[in-house]
């Protein structure tokens, strides 16, 4: 039996969780509603054996008892808000006998209102039956609880708290309780689950009265919608009726298509041997006047289809070097195999060596070095990926060959623009819905001005209680709420950017206007990174002012300036495992490091979190203590099954406060220039022959 999702998004029965863990790499979106207790929880399985969660609840009727209201001026919440993290370790696999064992931190970094931790086993019997039993503390250890077994007092929630604490001192602490249940498998559609729930809702049905908990015992039915929705309704604690959706998607496996449309690919054309045409070899075609002109319209002919562009294209008797902008391919793996194969028909016999140069933004970002014999004699072998990578070599773009005639006509200078739908979020649950319009403009290699408006259709952020959250730092990001409802329009970036390459390995960015909704100034960066190497090294130094709540161009009504940097550290473990360290100053004047890890998928999906500490002690910064949060990045050919270069980037933290902030600069140099170096090439690189 697959695994099935609680009330809390993590594998479960209803409201307990279970011993289950979701395949690698998964990635779910849950949903769930009980009278006043409703949840939004994205979790990711990180590995096969850790998952993460990110959670916001929401409770209403929080006035009903003001006992543990936390102090507001003549104002108490009428709904509370809760965010929390939540790790799980699988500890063992289900077998003929073992049952899986999972172990459990809820809202081990938060508040604490939520906190828990478990140890929990399941087993399944006959492919129907799944039998799940545990011990819980804290929230799970506070219905029928039967003593302390590790001893130790475990603190009480501070409703007045400034959250992030790790509460480490209260893992496994103070009184336990056993939980249990079990699910049953009507048919592939349908499931039946009943429980024994130990959390006894001490606040929510005790002190603040917003449901009655009537007895433990929770019952409920759910609906399987193929692989990836799942919903349910239930009867909970005998006195509440509740709902769930839950969303589960696979980024290593596209629903409902089994691969991304597009023109196939042409076959490689094999040369004439050299003993039956000799003549085809003998190199006297580079003297012909006209020969780069018709060489590359016919290779022109074949790349365009694919959105592959030429920058530049010259040769030498023996090799060829093609610097192409590839505006489609969703894999670089492809397009670099769709340009030798291009290569492979219309260069003349003597050409053995293809030097393909991949060009971001003006700056060639490695040479793809492939054997034209190579091509020809293992197009059709098995494992013919592998092998051709194994002769494949990698190296700095470097000088382009004597004799180019420079990027082909149309290239620069160059407009585009999009439209698309647009959000804004002020607090959980509270922003705006819009329109965001981007165009940029190419004047030369390198050189790329842009800008980005958002129009304001509907929203409901005014409804959101401002509360203090305390911190004496600069507002330099505690104040969206003035930005998002400053205006309805808002000029949120206009930029210049110049890329270039100064020396081997090395490339360069400088970044002038509005760099974003709430600051604008220069930002600078420079970056070492072989392209054959798992290891990048860069320094960013910025000069920013903050820009005028009402969208448009002024920085006055703030009167803040700043200069920030940072050194940064960027490393490829393998397997899909980025990590990233950067150490400076902050927008807010702190200095500290943040610490970034993230997985990346073939396809383009990628799922990190990332931390910051700061010099700026708790005081300083308020609630929330230090920035945190989680990013996503989803290809939209993953959703719309046709060849784009396009995705959709988010960002998602529990709370926007100044400490450790930085200025959000588009097109930082290391996401522009990898794509095409081996550490990202190599997990997708069985897309070379497509």
């Amino acid at each position: 039996m697959k695994p099935t999702l609680s009330f809390s998004g993590v594998p479960g029965l209803i409201d307990m969780p279970s011993g289950d863990t979701m395949p690698d790499g998964t990635f779910n979106l849950s949903v769930s509603k009980f009278g006043e207790v409703a949840r939004a929880t994205i979790s990711f399985q990180i590995t096969s054996w850790m998952a993460a969660s990110f959670r916001l609840q929401s409770t209403g009727k929080w006035d009903n008892n003001t006992d543990l209201q936390p102090a507001l001026p003549n104002e108490p919440y009428t709904t509370y808000n809760d965010r929390s993290f939540d790790l799980r370790f699988r500890l063992a696999e289900e077998g003929i006998w073992m049952p899986a064992v999972t172990l459990g931190l809820q809202d081990f970094l938060g508040t604490g209102f939520n906190s828990a931790e478990y140890l929990v086993a399941t087993k399944t019997f006959n492919d129907r039956l799944k039998v799940t039993a545990g011990i819980g503390w804290g929230r799970y250890g506070s219905y029928q609880s039967f003593g302390n077994p590790f001893s130790g007092i475990r603190d009480t929630w501070d409703p007045s708290g400034l959250g992030s604490e790790l509460n480490a001192g209260n893992w496994f602490r103070g009184p336990a309780s056993l939980f249990g249940g079990f699910e049953y498998k009507i048919n592939d559609k349908w499931t039946v689950k009943a429980e024994y729930s130990s959390d006894n809702y001490d606040l929510e049905a005790g002190n603040k009265k917003v449901f009655e908990r009537k007895n433990p015992y929770n019952i409920g039915v759910e609906y399987a919608w193929g692989d990836n929705v799942r919903v349910g309704a239930y009867s909970l604690y005998g006195s509440e009726f509740g709902l769930s959706f839950h969303l589960v998607m696979d980024p290593k496996n596209r629903p409902g298509t089994i691969g991304v449309l597009g023109s196939g690919p042409v076959p490689v054309v094999t040369r004439p041997s050299r003993a039956s045409d000799p003549d085809a070899y003998d190199g006297g075609w580079v003297t012909q006047a006209d020969a780069n002109a018709v060489l590359r319209k016919n290779l022109t002919r074949y790349l365009e289809k694919d959105g592959i562009r030429i920058e530049d294209f010259a040769y030498t008797a023996d090799r060829v070097q093609i610097r192409i902008r590839n505006d489609k391919i969703d894999a670089p793996a492809q397009a670099i195999g769709r340009t030798a194969r291009a290569l492979s028909i219309v260069m003349p016999a003597s050409v053995e060596f293809f030097d393909i140069v991949p060009v971001v933004k003006g700056m060639g970002v490695s040479k793809v070095t492939i054997r034209r014999s190579d091509l020809e004699r293992l197009e059709h072998t098995p494992n013919n990926a592998a092998t051709l990578r194994e002769r494949v070599t990698w190296s700095d773009a470097g000088a382009m060959i004597p004799g180019g005639l420079g990027p082909e006509e149309g290239l620069y200078q160059k407009f585009r623009w999009r439209i698309l739908p647009g959000f804004r979020v002020t607090a959980p649950a509270r922003g705006d819905i819009g329109i965001r319009a981007s165009a940029s403009y190419d004047f030369a290699p390198g050189w790329i001005a842009s800008g980005t408006v958002y129009q304001k259709i509907a929203g409901n952020s005014e409804k959101a209680k401002l509360v203090d959250k305390g911190g004496t730092l600069p507002h330099v990001r505690s104040d969206t709420r003035e930005y998002n409802e400053g205006s309805d329009f808002a000029f949120e970036r206009a930029t210049l950017a110049w890329y270039a390459r100064p020396a081997p390995n090395v490339y360069s960015r400088v970044t002038v206007g509005y760099l974003e909704r709430m600051h604008g100034g220069v930002s600078g960066e420079v970056l070492w990174k072989p392209a054959d190497s798992p290891l990048a090294l860069g320094v960013e130094v910025n000069y920013t002012k903050q820009r005028d709540t009402d969208g448009m161009f002024g920085f006055g009504e703030y009167d803040y300036a700043i200069t920030t940097g940072y050194l940064s550290a960027y490393y490829d473990f393998g397997n899909g495992y980025l990590g990233q360290l950067d150490v400076g100053r902050y927008l807010a004047g702190d200095v500290g490091a943040t610490l970034t890890l993230d997985r990346e998928f073939a396809n383009g999906w990628k799922v990190g979190a990332f931390a910051t500490l700061t010099d700026a002690s708790a005081a300083e910064v308020g609630e929330g203590r230090f920035d945190k949060g989680i990013r996503i990045t989803i290809p939209m050919n993953w959703m719309l099954s046709n060849p784009t270069r396009q995705e959709i980037n988010q960002t998602i933290r529990p709370l926007q406060r100044d400490g450790g902030a930085r200025v959000d600069v588009e097109g930082r140099l290391y996401d522009t220039i990898r794509d095409y170096h081996t550490d990202r090439v190599d997990d997708q690189w069985s897309r070379v022959w497509r």
